[in-house]
């Protein structure tokens, strides 16, 4: 909630005049101007000391409460989200900066406060003349700028705060000396501003009928209840994660049916996320209108009139005297690294964090879950390869030393030639990632990604049974009425310029955006073309670092070259991936904010969007190039493709591109994960706070002390803003794509995915739990567009697993050399039928081996890898016959591969319901016990009514004789 930057143009008017300012006060403000210097200016106003308040509460300002009574206990709960009564509960805390008082600024602010009442008098006049410039509060403002804008502030708290009181809330301010400099607003929700803010949102809440829930009598029911049974050791030791077998019907809130809820204990029917949730809803539908410009909460944490705003933790999670809550709850059997085998106490997540961040985690659970068939399945498949490594004829006729194949040199001038022995180690590391199990592998994936899909559509489905968000109530629960304060700003300003003249009301539209459209078209393109520029780079440095290397004089350089190149390459693109990843982020941020989207949700799709499409590219652009493009813009010796001058481009080595693939992906998905997320993750928040700790000059022994005694709201002020699930869901969509869409090139991938998640989890859960600042709880009943990019990526890692498969391993070559080709129909033969001929007298000038003889005698004819005639054929160097054969059945292969996968994964999207079987059940049980509820209801109403119709008659007969005596 300290995220609305950017809205400078309102503190304008500090500089500007203070006549629009002035116009819009009344007089009852005038009067409320004249007691404010009077408190300032007389020594009335003095704060309570210390020593009366408490040690820790400093000034402060409170609303009474009558016939209030403080007992002993009240001072136990002192330091927790408690008033200073220890009674009334701090339901949401907002932090603003207080001005050191010192005699310069005092008068300054005297003068200040005489200029602007004396305007304001001055302008209720019905007088025409002008005011005396020597008075005008735009020279007062301008002589004492400072104080103006900080007197402002003041200004704008001290409304927003009574209208806040007006409302019901009722508010405490601290501004004590523990936090130098710092004040806060603790506000507190009575029992009748949370009724009424519940029935204006809806808020369904449990009543006191309850019903039992049965399971289902069939095979699934009681298989599900037999792994329930069989996995209750892996179920945390929380309320809220045991079976249900009996659940309130809820209803949304009425104060009119009050007499249908449990309302025996009023302190726990609301808990502290809903109430924290009801507060910002008032905050945000409260209006600060004596400015230039309507302003709510959010235009005021933006203008700095306000520094942060944030609901209050339940309490501490370590020490002794720490009482039992929520957050000692999840800190014990959620946060810790040593129950990781644990399922996630999901249900009390929902209690305390809300909806939003419970699906998040939910879904990781799922994700996770589901990672662990396909980890072992990748395990399987590289076993595989590694069981019939030394049975794959291509690779053992490759390290045959008999075969005595000469081939031609990798590189102009510097290189020679050598020979196809010295490639036997990278033939057999490709066979364990190139072999017919891969094929399956990929099948398998995509059918994977499917059920995965349908699998969390069904978890999330019963999570909004359990947690009561089923029904036609919340079919806008996602939507957020509130606009965001940059959009009310623009509109504001387009109204001012008079530009509609009509009465419709005014909003932005395309043509107000299309500047807006148009830099975000051409900086997202500019971002893609640097990204394929950069990448492009990597590929320079390969070449010449390749030909540097092979130049050296020191034969374990020559004999490392490629693995060198690899290695290499891939650190250098991790690196850069890394750095882009930080720069997109903040690109994508500040184009929507350009947008101007109209609502927080709006905001939030488009800067998910954005992100996404930048992130993707950066992430899988190299990887791309190796899988698709590499070895293919080669051309042949003699006549070989250059680039940037004489920069021959670099080709796959004689196993093809799939080794290399599967390094780069492994280097990236490894590097991002411990790197980015993890070492992030951990490492920025600790040097945070050791250079908090260095600047505030504290050792670790006085900053304890210091925190034992700090109250609940000063220790959260400390605490770390959160800024959204975005980063932690963008993470995952990453990883999920480099699982699904590359899997082909690398099984293990789902175990890398595995392990770090397992870690990820509890490490989110602990930075929630210690280091974040409790985020204001949302309501949500799904995981948003995150869905959608999700179905989008398992959709093109179909259409990619196939081409890598067709186009990128020697699959395809392969299965038609042995069904066409082959003389007794097995790969023997299949090394030398991929290579090609070269007569060394066809090398164009200058391109030739510096050392011929390198290998010890005249090389005639040299072999690459490519389908082309001999130079002795009527068409030399032409494509033959056999490449458009093995193209025509790669082309094949993609459309039927492509398409039976396809087929397959809708099959499994048809066959599995979306909404389980008993839960869409007892959504209808519900819906029938409402209407029962109801209908009991309304014939005891019509029954009282009865009643009351008959008492009526004997009432009426009886009132004549009354009258007819009085009047007798």
């Amino acid at each position: 909630m300290d995220g609305y930057g950017g809205y400078q143009e309102g503190t304008k008017h500090a500089n500007e005049s203070g006549k629009p300012f002035l116009q819009n006060c009344s007089r009852d403000h005038l009067s409320n101007l004249d007691k404010e210097e009077s408190m300032w200016v007389n020594a009335d106003y003095t704060p309570v000391p210390a020593s009366e308040k408490g040690a820790d509460d400093g000034d402060a300002e409170s609303i009474p409460l009558k016939s209030l009574k403080v007992d002993e206990e009240s001072h136990v709960r002192k330091r927790g989200p408690y008033f200073r009564d220890g009674i009334r509960r701090i339901d949401y805390v907002l932090t603003y900066h207080v001005q050191k008082p010192n005699s310069t600024n005092r008068q300054a602010s005297h003068s200040f406060m005489r200029s602007m009442r004396e305007s304001m008098r001055r302008s209720f006049r019905r007088t025409r003349q002008a005011p005396d410039p020597q008075e005008d509060p735009e020279i007062a403002a301008q002589e004492h700028q400072p104080d103006y804008h900080e007197d402002d502030k003041h200004f704008r708290r001290e409304e927003f705060e009574e209208n806040l009181r007006e409302i019901g809330l009722e508010l405490e301010k601290d501004e004590g000396t523990t936090i130098s400099g710092m004040g806060f607003l603790k506000i507190h929700a009575p029992w009748s501003v949370l009724c009424r803010e519940a029935e204006f949102m809806k808020l369904k809440m449990p009543t006191k009928k309850m019903y039992e829930v049965k399971q289902d009598n069939n095979i699934v029911e009681k298989i599900n209840l037999f792994v329930c049974k069989v996995t209750e050791p892996l179920h945390p030791k929380v309320e809220e994660s045991k079976i249900q077998t009996a659940k309130h019907l809820c209803y949304p809130f009425s104060r009119e049916r009050e007499h249908l809820f449990d309302l025996s204990d009023r302190d726990s029917f609301f808990n502290s996320k809903t109430r924290s949730t009801i507060v910002y809803e008032v905050l945000k539908r409260t209006k600060c209108t004596q400015t230039k410009y309507t302003m709510g909460i959010t235009s005021l944490l933006g203008n700095g009139v306000y520094t942060s705003g944030y609901p209050l933790h339940d309490g501490d999670i370590d020490g002794i005297h720490a009482e039992p809550n929520d957050r000692k709850i999840l800190y014990e059997e959620w946060a810790s690294y040593s129950i990781f085998y644990k399922y996630q106490p999901i249900g009390l997540i929902r209690k305390y964090y809300g909806e939003k961040v419970a699906l998040y985690f939910a879904w990781l659970g799922v994700y996770t879950q589901m990672l662990i068939p396909a980890a072992i399945v990748g395990v399987i498949v590289f076993l595989y390869g590694c069981a019939t490594v030394d049975d794959n004829i291509p690779s053992m006729e490759i390290c045959d030393p008999r075969n005595n194949i000469t081939m031609c040199p990798l590189c102009d001038h510097a290189c020679s030639y050598w020979k196809l022995v010295t490639a036997c180690g990278t033939a057999r590391a490709s066979h364990l990632f190139d072999n017919p199990a891969t094929v399956f592998f990929a099948v398998f994936m995509a059918l994977w990604a499917t059920m995965f899909m349908e699998h969390w559509k069904r978890r999330q489905m019963r999570l909004n049974y359990i947690w009561d968000l089923t029904g036609l109530e919340e079919e806008g629960l996602n939507d957020t009425d509130h606009l965001r304060p940059d959009y009310e700003f623009r509109v504001m300003q387009k109204t001012l310029r008079k530009e509609s003249h009509s009465s419709k009301k005014v909003k932005l539209t395309c043509k107000d955006r299309m500047p807006a459209y148009m830099t975000i078209l051409i900086m997202m393109g500019f971002m893609i073309t640097v990204t394929f520029a950069i990448v492009f780079g990597v590929v320079l440095y390969r070449i010449s670092i390749k030909t540097a290397l092979h130049m050296s004089s020191t034969s374990t350089i020559r004999s490392n070259v490629r693995a060198t190149v690899k290695s290499t390459a891939a650190v250098i693109n991790l690196i850069i991936i890394i750095i882009m990843d930080e720069i997109y982020g903040a690109l994508a941020r500040w184009l929507t904010a350009l947008e101007v989207p109209k609502t927080d949700k709006s905001f939030e799709e488009r800067l998910i969007f954005k992100t996404f499409v930048l992130k993707i590219v950066n992430a899988f652009t190299p990887i791309v190039y190796l899988a698709f493009f590499r070895g293919r813009l080669v051309g042949r010796p003699g006549k070989y493709l250059y680039v940037v001058g004489n920069y021959r481009m670099e080709e796959c080595a004689h196993a093809g591109c799939l080794m290399e693939l599967c390094i780069q992906l492994c280097i990236t998905m490894l590097g991002k994960q411990l790197i980015q997320n993890n070492l992030f993750e951990i490492g920025i928040p600790k040097l945070k706070k050791m250079l908090r700790r260095r600047k505030t000059k504290l050792a670790t022994e006085q900053e304890e002390e210091l925190k034992k005694n700090l109250q609940r709201h000063e220790k959260d002020h400390f605490l770390v803003p959160f800024i959204g699930l975005n980063p932690e869901y963008m993470e995952m969509i990453i990883q999920f794509g480099m699982v699904t869409v590359f899997v082909a090139s690398f099984p293990l991938a789902p175990l890398f995915a595995l392990l770090n998640n397992v870690i990820e989890i509890r490490l989110d859960a602990k930075k929630f739990v210690m280091d974040l600042r409790r985020p204001l709880a949302t309501r949500a009943k799904d995981i948003g567009i995150w869905y959608n990019l999700l179905r989008g990526l398992s959709k093109m890692a179909v259409i990619v697993n196939g081409f890598v498969i067709s186009f990128t391993s020697d699959f395809i070559p392969r299965l038609v050399y042995q069904y066409k080709y082959s003389p007794d129909g097995t790969l023997h033969g299949f090394v030398n039928h991929t290579l090609s001929f070269f007569n060394v007298s066809h090398f164009q000038p200058g391109t030739e081996p510096l050392e011929p003889l390198h290998l010890g005698y005249k090389v005639e004819l040299c072999r690459y890898k490519d389908y082309r005639d001999p130079p002795w054929s009527d068409t030399p160097y032409e494509f033959s016959r056999e490449f458009w054969a093995i193209l025509a059945a790669r082309l094949a292969f993609v459309i039927i591969f492509q398409n039976a996968v396809m087929m397959m994964s809708d099959f499994i999207d048809w066959l599995i319901p979306d909404i389980p079987k008993d839960i869409s059940h007892q959504i209808h049980k519900e819906k029938a016990l409402l209407v029962d509820l109801f209908m009991k209801e309304e014939k005891g109403k019509k029954h009282l009514r009865n009643v009351q119709s008959q008492q009526s008659p004997s009432l009426t007969r009886s009132r004549p004789n009354s009258n007819t005596h009085r009047n007798y």
